[in-house]
């Protein structure tokens, strides 16, 4: 049965809030780099693992931090990775050393896996319902693109009026207020415990072959993909031969599981992409200051938030997910070959992309999740829930490796802007390719949909 209407809107405005949190860090330590790299003395390449850091922790440890949500109760899965977050964030503020500080972002990125690695399970276990779930799921990619496109202006306001280390400070209050509200609000599932068969080996080959197969994306390498890939072979062998596994092969064997999963590869590489790309557009070809890129990206949430609460809902409770989510990688599609021919004016040129964007992004990210969680037991909705999250992570990832690594080979070593607005439009119609993946797995390969499951 169902919990009440009031307290479910608590946990869930709980779940969202961190989750906000999260997506805010993705996007508002971006902002700040040049200024920590002078304050600390980083070098070119050391300053990127201020980023690499927190997501290669955060992508390996999503599935385990999934499944001890099954074993242990996802509401101390959650709770412990805002716990961690929330310290994680003090000591990256406080850090005097470039040591110091990407050793703050691992230990930043690890909470923040073990936090949103159990957010979606909760969410489907909060609003099993087909129609209210997808209201819910509504609210939670509102926030996660909301907060990803707020990232841009927050990180320039508190950067200029208070230095970089408080966009890591800032956290610290927010997270107690959100872990007393957690404590308070969100649902005590039974959960059947480690026990004393725990697969100490699985989750160590899982969490270090998603590492380097992270790894591997962001530094485009070979030798850590393959490390990885053996890693994780290791991990499928291993768990056909233990009598508990950490992650059931009948789930592997799952068809479904898999194909939904990989469109949402490709959507957050998209939408990741677009993010990336877009960001640097607007700055090294269009002349925008940092504050005044993220004041370009708000009509992109504002959009995705009034689709997304709105529209998403009603059109996936009359026709389903699979035609929503169809016709949003359309518009997707459509607003990627609309910035493809690299718009010289803000006005007339990007903002019509944007909004198609935003509209495409509104009623594609609930959608997809729901027919990532489509007929999933109640035993497995962390599990599932952290694998939906690792894909997104590493789709994100590939985009972002992919469409730099094209611009900057189209662009050349020393590009004028002319050069950079060729670089981009090509990117632009790479990040296309992705878009048109995802739908041509939803129009021909994700037909026959589970029967979505009431999770008491």
């Amino acid at each position: 049965m169902s919990a009440p209407t009031d307290h479910r809107r608590a946990a869930l405005t709980v779940l969202c809030a961190m989750s906000l949190m999260i997506v805010l860090d993705s996007t508002i330590v971006a902002v700040a780099l040049p200024d920590i790299q002078r304050d600390l003395g980083f070098s070119e390449a050391g300053v990127a693992w201020v980023v690499n850091g927190y997501l290669i922790s955060f992508a390996g440890l999503l599935l385990l931090a999934g499944r001890l949500g099954d074993l242990v109760g996802s509401w101390r899965v959650f709770l412990a990775g805002l716990i961690v977050f929330t310290v994680a964030s003090a000591l990256c503020g406080l850090a005097g050393t470039p040591s110091l500080l990407i050793g703050g972002r691992f230990l930043q990125g690890a909470g923040g896996a073990l936090a949103s690695a159990v957010v979606i399970g909760m969410i489907v276990r909060l609003y099993p319902g087909p129609a209210e779930q997808a209201r819910a799921m509504g609210v939670y990619s509102f926030v996660q693109a909301g907060g990803a496109a707020a990232g841009f202006v927050l990180g320039g306001i508190l950067t200029e009026a208070a230095g970089w280390t408080w966009i890591f400070l800032i956290n610290v209050p927010i997270g107690v207020v959100v872990a007393v509200l957690a404590v308070r609000t969100l649902p005590r599932e039974p959960a059947p415990g480690l026990g004393r068969d725990l697969d100490i080996l699985g989750a160590a080959l899982i969490t270090a072959g998603l590492c380097a197969g992270v790894y591997a994306i962001v530094r485009a390498s070979w030798p850590p993909a393959l490390v990885a890939l053996l890693l994780i072979a290791g991990f499928v062998l291993r768990q056909s031969r233990t009598a508990a596994p950490l992650v059931p092969l009948r789930l592997l064997a799952r068809r479904w599981l898999l194909l939904v999963n990989a469109a949402v590869i490709l959507i957050f590489a998209t939408g990741m992409g677009f993010q990336f790309l877009n960001a640097l557009y607007v700055q090294r070809v269009m002349g925008f200051d940092a504050l005044a890129t993220g004041l370009a990206f708000l009509p992109t949430p504002i959009v995705i938030g009034l689709v997304s609460l709105f529209v998403a809902p009603r059109l996936t409770a009359r026709f389903g997910p699979r035609p929503v989510l169809t016709a949003g990688l359309s518009l997707l599609l459509a607003g990627l070959l609309l910035l493809g021919q690299t718009p010289s004016g803000y006005a007339a040129g990007m903002l019509p992309a944007l909004i198609v964007m935003g509209l495409g992004v509104g009623v594609t990210v609930p959608s997809i999740i729901m027919l990532a969680m489509a007929g999933t037991a109640p035993s497995d909705t962390g599990l599932v829930s952290g694998l939906t999250s690792t894909a997104q992570q590493a789709g994100g990832a590939l985009g972002l490796a992919v469409l730099a690594a094209t611009a900057a080979a189209v662009s050349g070593p020393h590009p004028t802007v002319d050069a950079l607005r060729a670089g981009y439009g090509v990117a632009f119609h790479v990040d296309a390719a992705f878009a048109l993946g995802a739908l041509l797995l939803t129009v021909f390969a994700l037909r026959r949909r589970p029967s979505l499951i009431a999770v008491p």
